[in-house]
């Protein structure tokens, strides 16, 4: 996927959109599937004259290999919080100084000054969400399930097989992390054995590990229970109102999805034209929208649907805030652990 270098005024950036409308060229996008609205493709298209392409995956950790396995086409792509500090730490980004664009002064306190991108030269804020799992009233004994991450893991036994989890090494270690009562960023090879004894023990109840399709699998009804990010759920329950989306009591994860420019792009000016573009609030509004998960951009409430709000897996309940776990950067040794229970889950 590689094209010629156009060459475009960094002034497009500073004067806005007028200017940006006659940018043209090229952006290689690299995101989550079902992530990003392709009406909002077609907008930036017709506002900039940039052609977007766009490619998918379905987790950081493979967004990482294809970038370290050579891929060089991208000029855009969307890592996690914890990603993007891995990212930075390996010369894998270009520094792009986002809190200097025009656009950033929408952005809300809270994410402009993040502990994984000091100042954020290197990182623009997207959509935040959290981890917990969906399950369908409808069709659970009694027709509801604990409060717990409990009900995932050893889910009753009528449920067998009707249950699916991500396939995502992080995201499962951490949701065994939270339910075990153990740091996540453990270094002991007896926590890390106690995390692998719930990963497998569970292992026969689930009919898959699965990270694309989440939605269009409970809708189907394939599944009663899946491990979910809070807005696949809630487009889940657009068309299944039986969904529940659950906080699990001994904790949520919390993640952050970014904007960054991988090292040697080749189209990095329009990068940081659809950057800016994507921090206007009437433009973030609809990837909120689309995708069913919250941004960090001030002023993008006016234009958001009010089923958003109304919904509890999006507008997180006062009283379960003290559930959330943010990301963390695990060490080396940590991460190596993790690696290694994975490694042997999914043998």
């Amino acid at each position: 996927m590689r094209s010629p270098k156009l060459i475009v005024s960094a002034l497009a950036l500073v004067v806005g959109a007028s200017s940006a409308a006659h940018a043209g060229g090229e952006l290689y996008f690299y995101n989550w599937s079902n992530y990003f609205p392709p009406k909002l493709i077609e907008k930036f298209e017709k506002e900039t004259g940039i052609d977007v392409t766009l490619d998918v995956y379905d987790s950081n950790e493979t967004l990482l290999a294809k970038l370290q396995a050579g891929a060089a086409g991208y000029d855009v792509v969307v890592p996690s919080d914890y990603m993007v500090k891995i990212m930075k730490d390996a010369g894998m980004l270009e520094k792009i100084d986002v809190a200097s664009m025009p656009n950033f002064k929408n952005v809300a306190a809270a994410f402009a000054d993040p502990p994984f991108d000091p100042g954020r030269a290197y990182s623009a804020p997207y959509l935040w969400g959290t981890t917990g799992f969906t399950y369908d009233s409808a069709r659970v004994p009694n027709g509801r399930l604990e409060e717990s991450w409990k009900s995932f893991f050893e889910p009753p036994a009528e449920l067998k097989g009707q249950v699916a989890a991500l396939n995502d090494e992080v995201e499962l270690w951490n949701a065994a992390s939270y339910y075990l009562g153990i740091d996540k960023c453990t270094e002991d090879s007896k926590d890390a054995q106690k995390i692998l004894s719930v990963l497998e023990k569970q292992k026969p109840m689930l009919a898959m590990y699965q990270s694309d399709g989440t939605i269009e699998r409970m809708i189907a009804k394939e599944v009663i229970v899946h491990m979910q990010w809070n807005g696949a759920s809630h487009r889940t329950r657009e068309k299944l109102p039986t969904a529940v989306y659950v906080y699990p009591k001994e904790g949520i994860g919390l993640f952050q999805d970014n904007f960054v420019i991988p090292k040697g792009a080749k189209n990095v000016e329009n990068a940081k034209i659809f950057i800016n573009w994507m921090m206007a609030p009437e433009n973030i509004a609809e990837a909120t929208n689309f995708a069913g998960y919250m941004n960090a951009i001030n002023g993008s409430e006016q234009f958001m649907d009010a089923s958003l709000r109304d919904d509890p897996a999006v507008n997180m309940p006062a009283d379960k805030i003290g559930l959330l776990r943010p990301s963390k950067e695990c060490s080396t040794k940590s991460r190596e652990l993790r690696d290694k229970v994975w490694t042997r889950l999914k043998k």
